[in-house]
């Protein structure tokens, strides 16, 4: 199987009732003919990532996010830059393409990355029933659990302990009872396009704490940080983009190899920070 009927086969595999325009499901490096060996999964192809799969003997990576740096890909503006010329050297000397699978794995129902971290936290039975979607998407938000009662500090613990953490952030007081808990993945909450959006969830759907990936601090964290003061039962463990939405790479490594008819092996981007 070459790598572009690979790609074919998740796009047809994520079963959706439209064409997406403009989408970044794009082959970011190599050779769409190529056949393929083997294949990793992970949130990124970083260097790292890449030497790995070369050490796998896999010779396709499909990664959720970017591998150049920005939403769509773009090399235009990298011609000449000394990183993009080494890592483009580094994936020609092993062989690798790689391919991005963002978009149809967030349209497909259920999405694809937030069942990732449901099953990595341990909480499919936790989740509330899902409520159908409309034109406003803070008031039909799906993805939110009611917990057995416990502290936003033993909440934090258990995340930090499942998404393999040494540190999270917390807006809001560590001993605060809670037990309903919404998940906003990787840029949702910023607010996909309207940052009024979380906190509008929060509200709506009487969420105690929200476990988000990317934050503005004017929003959300000022948001819930006031409420806290303010005596209000809200809190915010913020786990960063990676965190949030690595496991539904390490899902995808489940079911690939059926699909794809070679091996698959999930390989951990990890978080790019370093803790002092």
């Amino acid at each position: 199987m070459t790598v572009q009927e690979v790609a074919d086969k998740l796009v047809e595999r994520a079963n959706l009732p439209f064409k997406l325009a403009n989408t970044c499901d794009i082959l970011a490096f190599g050779n769409s003919g190529q056949e393929v060996k083997g294949i990793v999964t992970s949130f990124m192809a970083t260097a790292d990532v890449v030497r790995k799969a070369a050490n796998l003997g896999a010779n396709m990576i499909v990664t959720h996010e970017p591998t150049w740096f920005s939403g769509a890909d773009d090399i235009g503006w990298l011609e000449n830059d000394p990183v993009y010329l080494e890592k483009t050297s580094l994936l020609k000397s092993y062989g690798i393409s790689v391919w991005r699978y963002h978009d149809h794995m967030h349209f497909s129902k259920p999405d694809e990355i937030y069942e990732g971290i449901t099953h990595e936290l341990g909480w499919e039975e936790f989740r509330a029933k899902r409520i159908p979607m409309s034109e406003d998407f803070a008031l039909s938000f799906r993805d939110y659990y009611d917990l057995p009662e416990t502290t936003v500090c033993q909440l934090a613990n258990h995340v930090k302990e499942k998404l393999h953490m040494a540190h999270v952030r917390i807006v809001g007081k560590p001993d605060m009872a809670c037990s309903r808990v919404g998940i906003l993945v990787g840029g949702g909450s910023l607010g996909l396009g309207d940052e009024k959006m979380p906190m509008r969830t929060m509200e709506a759907h009487g969420i105690h704490v929200m476990i988000c990936g990317d934050v503005i601090e004017w929003t959300l964290p000022a948001y819930v940080n006031d409420a806290s003061q303010l005596g209000q039962k809200r809190a915010l463990i913020v786990i960063g983009h990676e965190r949030s939405e690595e496991w539904g790479m390490k899902s995808m490594a489940s079911w690939l190899p059926e699909l794809a008819g070679v091996p698959v092996t999930f390989v951990d981007a990890q978080e790019p920070y370093k803790y002092l």
